[in-house]
């Protein structure tokens, strides 16, 4: 009973996970069709149903306009350097950050992307680095990685291996998780080459 119960707790919290972007874009676009439908737009002759959507599509092509010059992303990064000052809220912005792949380095939750073996012969996997440790007596050092599942990377499993057995890849970990995301269906995807 207890094996089962944990597995349905696991199971559970790994289905949230797997939701919560989905459900926070869908939420997202209902406020704000919402928010609009109540205000006084919806009383102009130009309004029509869905604009709120509409604003919500807009506003996230102008932010990304926005953060791909120059001038936007030095206020993207003062913005961020802001959000990550904060008292408590700021926490939990790097832990976001991290987990959608945005951090890396020895303070990030993944330091880099690797090759590990995989599990069947002749095969390399994807990994995310997460801790270096120290050798055993006589051994080489070890590393702790993260093997992401796709297109669902929240989930997977944990290895702990030679780090001799690991290839790095010149790939950043955000750009790793969007290829698990993508199932390995990315433009550019010459970091596997």
């Amino acid at each position: 009973m207890r094996t089962l119960s944990r597995h349905f707790a696991r199971t559970f919290v790994a289905g949230i996970v797997a939701l919560l972007p989905v459900a926070g874009i869908v939420l997202g676009a209902i406020l704000a069709e919402q928010a609009v439908a109540d205000s006084w737009l919806a009383e102009q002759p130009w309004y029509f149903p869905g604009m709120g959507i509409l604003g919500v599509v807009v506003a996230t092509y102008a932010i990304g306009l926005t953060i791909t010059t120059i001038v936007g992303r030095f206020f993207w990064k003062l913005l961020d350097r802001t959000l990550e000052a904060l008292p408590a809220l700021g926490m939990l912005y790097r832990t976001l950050k991290q987990v959608l792949g945005y951090g890396e380095g020895e303070d990030a939750m993944f330091e880099r992307v690797v090759l590990v073996p995989g599990r069947d012969r002749d095969s390399m996997e994807l990994g995310l680095v997460t801790n270096n440790l120290p050798a055993l007596e006589g051994g080489a050092p070890r590393v702790v990685v993260f093997v992401p599942a796709a297109p669902t990377p929240t989930s997977g499993r944990v290895v702990v291996l030679e780090e001799r057995l690991t290839q790095r890849m010149e790939m950043t970990v955000h750009e790793a998780l969007k290829f698990l995301v993508a199932v390995g269906k990315l433009e550019g995807d010459e970091h596997l080459a």
